[in-house]
């Protein structure tokens, strides 16, 4: 059970209950993650709209959906690595490449580079070097994607915390455990 409430869009009221009736028409399900963000309508608000901007940028969604895998392994959020393994499939994420991008990696080379970059993030919490910016550079990655590699990392970073704190409870199938990481 969460630690925060999870709210019941047919009971939510004013902004929540618009959020949360928008969520449910563009998904066909309202995701306890945003149910318990509904608890504060400018966090929900915040990060749909936070979520919907960097849909727009050049990150595909499989890329977007892998940096999400990378993240959430790192920080172990069982809640995220459900969600994104059921969306990366969704956005026709392979079996391997789920798994690939669960350990910070991908076998194309820019794909790799990204994975590596957001791994670099997370664990140096944003102190990058030179080198390694020039090493995403090298692969391909150009300024506006490294920009966005950055911002999706912080968004995925938000709801892996989020999820701790609330212990939210998964309502996607749940993923299975990696046998060597």
């Amino acid at each position: 059970m969460s630690r925060i409430p999870t709210i019941d869009p047919e009971q939510a009221t004013g902004k929540s209950r618009e959020l949360l009736n928008g969520v449910q028409a563009k998904l066909g399900m309202t995701p306890n993650l945003m149910r318990v963000m509904a608890n504060s309508p400018a966090v929900l608000d915040a990060y749909l709209q936070f979520s919907g901007s960097l849909g727009k940028g050049q990150l595909s969604a499989k890329t977007r959906e892998q940096i999400s895998l990378t993240v959430a392994q790192a920080n172990s959020c069982d809640y995220c690595l459900s969600a994104h393994t059921a969306l990366g499939k969704m956005v026709g994420l392979s079996t391997e490449q789920i798994r690939d991008a669960r350990v910070g990696s991908a076998i194309d080379s820019k794909s790799n580079a990204i994975l590596n970059l957001t791994s670099q993030l997370v664990e140096k919490r944003g102190f990058v070097s030179d080198d390694e910016l020039a090493t995403a550079r090298e692969a391909g990655v150009n300024d506006a994607e490294i920009a966005e590699v950055v911002a999706n990392t912080a968004l995925n970073l938000f709801t892996n915390y989020f999820n701790h704190v609330a212990e939210t409870e998964i309502d996607f199938p749940k993923a299975e455990k990696l046998e060597s990481v």
